[in-house]
């Protein structure tokens, strides 16, 4: 393979020419787009009598916002694919446009969601989102059912270093000493939390489960961040790095976590968005109640490692908040069965 180029803002107008993303003549303008946590992301505006834009993310050795954790940048060609294996089960255009694919230099063009809401802003502010969801739990039932017998995925999807990151995130970090800047009474509780030898034996259990490399086509960070409210209605899923060939409860038991999470923490009930995505998935796919209870485990970890792992949210930026997910999310665990 040829050595990787990593691109810089600058060079950005005559490498989208190359792509045919541009014409000769029309002014290009380059700035930044998203958090930019894994990868090198800018927005690319192209003027002229076609005025329009994209998302441009390149894969680099190192992740954006923490270079000291090294990643393969083949996690851009997992996204790629599992993009391109869900467009036939994506009715709904809840999946970015893919515009180009730059292989060996690990760039991907989307489409522009600006103006788009992140699911974790509208649940903050208490918009209506359960019909979207529903919409979400859908095209994920479809997608796993759709790809759970593909002896072809382990080998398609190797993105086992991105995977194990995640994995060590929600089902071994939290559970060990940290200095993740929590207060003296937040502290308190995750000690408790580290010293329940049910909890820790079955983050354990779950993690090795999430690791077999067998399984549905797993976009695997079905999060708030990920997930967009568009103006005009509808839900878009972003960013697939760590998709991969393995249980299909694990996208369901994130995206219940995150539909919950802001509800949960202001103290009020989130069961009922909780019920109508989890019984959309299950009516689509015909779930059975194994798959359901391991998403709720897999959903508990998640709002516990949103708590007291390095991946807080601010929906728990209160003590009383944090609390009352880090209790939630090991009452999900311990009443999965």
């Amino acid at each position: 393979m040829a050595a990787q180029r990593l691109l810089t803002e600058d060079e950005i107008p005559a490498y989208i020419r190359g792509l045919g993303l541009a014409q000769a003549g029309e002014p290009v303008a380059v700035s930044g787009a998203g958090d930019g946590n894994i990868n090198w992301v800018r927005r690319v505006s192209i003027g002229g009598a076609r005025p329009r834009s994209f998302v441009l993310k390149q894969a680099r050795p190192a992740l954006e916002r923490f270079p000291q954790y090294a990643a393969p940048t083949e996690r851009l060609l997992c996204e790629a694919r599992w993009f391109e294996l869900a467009a036939p089960h994506d009715r709904d255009a809840i999946c970015p446009r893919v515009l180009a694919l730059d292989e060996t230099n690990r760039v991907l063009a989307l489409e522009d969601l600006t103006g788009a809401e992140r699911l974790d802003a509208a649940l903050s502010r208490g918009a209506e989102v359960a019909s979207r969801m529903e919409s979400l739990a859908r095209f994920l039932a479809r997608v796993h059912a759709a790809t759970e017998r593909d002896a072809s995925l382990p080998a398609r999807f190797q993105n086992d270093a991105m995977r194990r990151l995640h994995g060590d995130h929600i089902f071994a970090l939290p559970f060990q000493p940290n200095d993740f800047g929590r207060t003296a009474r937040v502290e308190d509780a995750a000690r408790e939390a580290r010293g329940d030898v049910a909890l820790v034996a079955a983050a354990a259990r779950a993690y090795a489960r999430y690791l077999a490399p067998t399984g549905a086509l797993v976009h695997a960070d079905v999060q708030a961040g990920n997930i967009l409210l568009p103006e005009a209605g509808g839900v878009k899923l972003l960013d697939a790095e760590i998709a991969h060939a393995g249980d299909a409860a694990f996208d369901l038991g994130t995206l219940l976590a995150h539909v919950a999470l802001p509800a949960i923490a202001r103290g009020d009930d989130a069961s009922e968005v909780v019920a109508r995505a989890r019984e959309a998935y299950r009516r689509e796919r015909g779930a059975d109640e194994a798959l359901l209870a391991r998403a709720q485990q897999y959903g508990g970890f998640e709002l516990i490692r949103r708590t007291i792992g390095a991946a807080r949210v601010a929906a728990v930026a209160s003590d009383e908040a944090s609390l009352r997910v880090l209790a939630a999310g090991r009452a999900w665990v311990r009443d999965s069965g």
